[in-house]
């Protein structure tokens, strides 16, 4: 359903995702020990994709409680990572203290928009870095784009992980009899979607008190051009049949950790891409 766009978005999601965090750090799927032991591991898509890191310096946008971030400063990058929910700076710096990388990774809280002013650094980053469940929560895919090229190098690369929005249009809201989700959202939409739900995805059983939030559909296309239009130039884009969080009730979990569909696979569920700054 189309949000009220005379609502703060910005402030209701910001404390959806302020509340999320304490939850998240308890969550089995965001378990911190392989961290603490210096052995932390991105997702089996990230990890097959992404490459060595050492030596080079990295932005992670969206970086939520920096569990990627610190995983990709113990692999030898120097970090920074951004966010715009304050409980996920603190934590994320909390963990960087803990884990004695705080030379190595850097934290800043800032709306995602605003990322130039809270870190002026244009065209000094060897690798931008984003992914899982970011551009549901922006409405403008162009200016993102922009974002991520401004503080790309030149020969820099851009390395992106999303949920497949053909998967996303769908909602265990109307789950059918099968029970397979049912079509709730439409594709090509550009409105926002005005959502009120307790439940948290990492966290069965946690209720949000701030559960309305609202988020954006962007197609594929829309992705790639942005892109494109930003100047950079599309290396290659993966289309995946798995993902790393329970996307709806009837998937499936496989032996790399990763959620799927039951039995063939119906639509991708992720996707993921590299650019390059020329």
């Amino acid at each position: 359903m189309a949000g009220d766009e005379s609502e703060d978005w910005r402030a209701l999601n910001r404390a959806n995702w302020d509340e999320r965090v304490a939850h998240h750090l308890a969550a089995p799927s965001y378990e911190l020990d392989s961290l603490r032991t210096g052995q932390g591991r991105l997702e089996p898509i990230e990890e097959a994709e992404l490459g060595p890191v050492a030596g080079q310096r990295l932005l992670h946008l969206q970086c939520h409680f920096g569990r990627d971030s610190l995983t990709l400063a113990q692999r030898g990058a120097t970090v920074v990572g951004l966010d715009f929910s304050g409980e996920a700076v603190a934590a994320a710096r909390r963990l960087a203290a803990e884990l004695g990388l705080e030379q190595r990774a850097r934290f800043v809280q800032s709306d995602l928009y605003a990322a130039r002013e809270a870190i002026s650094e244009p065209a000094s980053f060897d690798r931008v870095f984003v992914t899982w469940g970011t551009i549901c929560w922006l409405p403008d895919i162009a200016e993102w784009a922009r974002i991520v090229a401004w503080f790309l190098k030149p020969g820099g690369r851009f390395y992106f992980a999303e949920g497949h929005p053909a998967a996303l249009v769908l909602d265990d809201l109307k789950r059918q009899a099968d029970g397979m989700p049912g079509l709730t959202y439409p594709y090509f939409s550009r409105q926002p979607l005005a959502l009120d739900d307790p439940s948290d995805y990492a966290n069965p059983e946690a209720r949000l008190a701030n559960s309305r939030t609202h988020e954006w559909l962007h197609p594929l296309a829309s992705v790639v051009t942005a892109l494109l239009d930003a100047g950079l130039r599309l290396d290659w884009l993966h289309e995946h049949a798995a993902v790393p969080w329970r996307m709806f009730g009837a998937m499936v979990r496989g032996q790399d950790g990763l959620w799927r569909w039951p039995g063939e696979a119906l639509l991708p569920l992720a996707y993921s891409l590299q650019a390059t700054k020329p």
